[in-house]
């Protein structure tokens, strides 16, 4: 298990939940509307609702597919993009695959597959997609 934690913060974390999946050496990641920087697919954590409901219904609800195979991957705890100074994640993270071909729905503007190079040349990133891409390097 992977556990990271890039800064100290008062408040407590919002709980999110991403799918990793990793095809030709890249991850597959999602560009929200109204956002410039890729993420997992996933999102918040309901009130009573499990890590793994979650990811189910989110890539659900952002790729118009299921999931096949997941299995916990790791825990990133780092600033939250966009949502001001403090904010921060705990993401959950969670290999496996879309169980049909993923396409960009709801919220999702854009579908992209990067590897670490590709992500840091985005003009935004988010520190935990930072984090994991370095892991996920051989």
């Amino acid at each position: 298990m992977r556990k990271h934690d890039r800064v100290s913060s008062t408040t407590a974390p919002i709980p999110v939940v991403g799918l990793v999946h990793v095809a030709a050496g890249k991850l597959l990641l999602v560009r929200a509307v109204r956002q410039q920087a890729f993420y997992l697919p996933g999102g918040k954590i309901d009130p009573g609702e499990t890590e793994l409901q979650a990811l189910h219904r989110e890539v659900r609800e952002e790729l118009g597919t299921g999931v096949a195979g997941p299995a916990f991957y790791g825990r990133y705890t780092t600033d939250a993009v966009g949502q001001g100074s403090g904010v921060r994640v705990a993401l959950a993270c969670y290999r496996g695959a879309p169980d049909a071909e993923p396409r960009a729905a709801a919220e999702i503007a854009e579908l992209a597959w990067m590897d670490r190079a590709e992500y840091l040349a985005q003009p935004v990133t988010a520190p935990a997609i930072v984090d994991l891409l370095a892991d996920l390097d051989p």
